[in-house]
Order: structure tokens, then sequence, then C-alpha cells
């Protein structure tokens, strides 16, 4: 019986992401630089929603990922801690 990796299953999308070969430090500037180009890079990334969960379910607290930056993450994890205390309530 094979033996599968489960951890290497799941970030099998990060070999489709747009910034693959792409300098790492771009996604990690410098505390009041832009991200400008960074989001450029993932617009358009097939796996932009993939990398924004892996991020999300993670806590990374830094850099840009699946086109968003730490305080856009914190948005959506307040919307969404919001939206399930909602749905709490109403059932």
């Amino acid at each position: 019986m094979a033996v599968i990796d489960i951890e290497h299953e799941e970030l099998v999308w990060q070999n489709y992401a747009n910034c693959l070969g792409v300098d790492p430090d771009l996604f990690f500037p410098e505390r009041g630089a832009s991200t400008r180009e960074a989001k450029e890079v993932c617009r358009g990334c097939v796996v932009q929603d993939e990398c924004l969960e892996f991020a999300l379910s993670n806590g990374e607290k830094f850099g840009i990922w699946g086109g968003k930056s730490e305080r856009e993450r914190r948005r959506v994890r307040r919307q969404r801690a919001l939206a399930r205390a909602a749905a709490a309530g109403q059932a």
C-alpha cells in the first residue's frame, strides 16, 4: 500500500502559482513599502484562492498571499467570524 503524503498533496496548487520563480522578497515588502508589484503578480493567478486560504488557515502574519496583505487578510478573517456568528445566531 502506498503512503500518501497529505501535506505534499495539499500544496500541489503551488506548482501552478504565478509567483513560481519570482523573487520571494517581492511578496515581503518593507513596512510601508508598496505592495502593488506583488499584487500584480497575484492578479489573474489560477490558484489565488488556494493561496489565500493557505495563508488564512496557517495564520500567515507577513507578506502578500492570495493577492492580499496581512491587513486585508485580517479583514477577511473578521468578516468570516462575523458571518459565522450571525449564522450560529440564526440556527
